[in-house]
């Protein structure tokens, strides 16, 4: 089609064969539906509210990380690592992990958005970060999760045989189990679907991508490594963090460990299949 032949009568054309498809079915968006905030039904809250008295406040100066400006650098060491080293992150280095990727620059009028360093479809941030900690110098094992308003972390309690518990929520992925930290976040679905209903999937799946890339290039930023992960126990990641897997639930995982060049070439091995099929 050329666009001389894209005619007003054309474009109400398209309109109506898409309003025609889009409700093809129940789930589909009715004709005179509203969403909440169109209904002015009080917005959920921007955050979850703090469940544990046992609070880590996490240091803000990343000066000491010595991070430069090379953002070609950085992109062009983007890359999944699943091979770690096994040594401790320092706090700091997760600090600035879970800053880049939740952290808050500033709120939006007296509490009706919050301004991140990741973007999101209207502000809306539908997203919580929970942690797996194996080894952080200054924080025992166990459970976190992060409260970006205060920034600090909060301690949900120890996990027995952490290495197997982390292992079988990623479904028995071994390379994970040398990991540092893993990070969880779960999706709180009613932060999106607040402001656009019956289409808050199309946001929450464009933002997630968006948060998961940030922790890529922090971590190439920080001479980490990282890899996201897709395939995880729906119900056990719920369950390790108390979730109720409807109101919310785990969305996406991503180990980060530390590395060295010398293991560049064990990555290879993960990839042998496509040798051995010349492919």
């Amino acid at each position: 089609m050329k666009m001389e032949d894209l005619t007003q009568e054309r474009i109400e054309e398209i309109r109506e064969t898409s309003r025609g498809y889009t409700k093809a079915d129940e789930s589909r968006e009715p004709e005179d539906f509203k969403s909440d905030q169109q209904r002015m039904l009080p917005q959920p809250p921007l955050v979850k509210a703090p469940v544990s008295e046992v609070r880590i406040d996490l240091p803000r100066d990343f000066k000491p990380l010595g991070l430069g400006k090379d953002m070609l650098n950085v992109i062009f060491n983007r890359c999944s690592s699943r091979v770690y080293t096994d040594e401790p992150l320092t706090l700091l280095e997760l600090s600035f992990l879970l800053w880049a990727t939740q952290g808050i620059k500033s709120i939006r009028g007296k509490k009706y958005a919050t301004i991140r360093t990741v973007p999101c479809g209207g502000a809306r941030h539908p997203f919580e970060t929970y942690l797996l900690v194996r080894k952080v110098e200054g924080l025992q094992p166990g459970r976190y999760h992060y409260l970006p308003m205060t920034n600090q972390l909060e301690y949900l309690g120890a996990v027995e045989n952490i290495e197997s518990v982390l292992n079988e929520s990623l479904c028995d992925q071994r390379w994970a189990m040398k990991s540092s930290v893993v990070f969880y976040w779960s999706y709180v679905p009613y932060r999106n679907e607040w402001r656009y209903g019956y289409f808050n999937h199309r946001m929450s799946l464009i933002d997630m991508g968006h948060v998961g890339e940030a922790l890529y290039l922090a971590c190439a930023a920080t001479g980490l490594g990282t890899c996201g992960i897709g395939a995880y126990e729906q119900a056990l990641c719920n369950e390790l963090f108390g979730l109720d897997g409807k109101e919310e639930y785990i969305i996406y995982t991503e180990t980060v460990g530390t590395i060295c060049a010398e293991d560049k070439d064990a990555e290879k091995d993960f990839y042998k299949f496509v040798e051995e099929a010349g492919w």
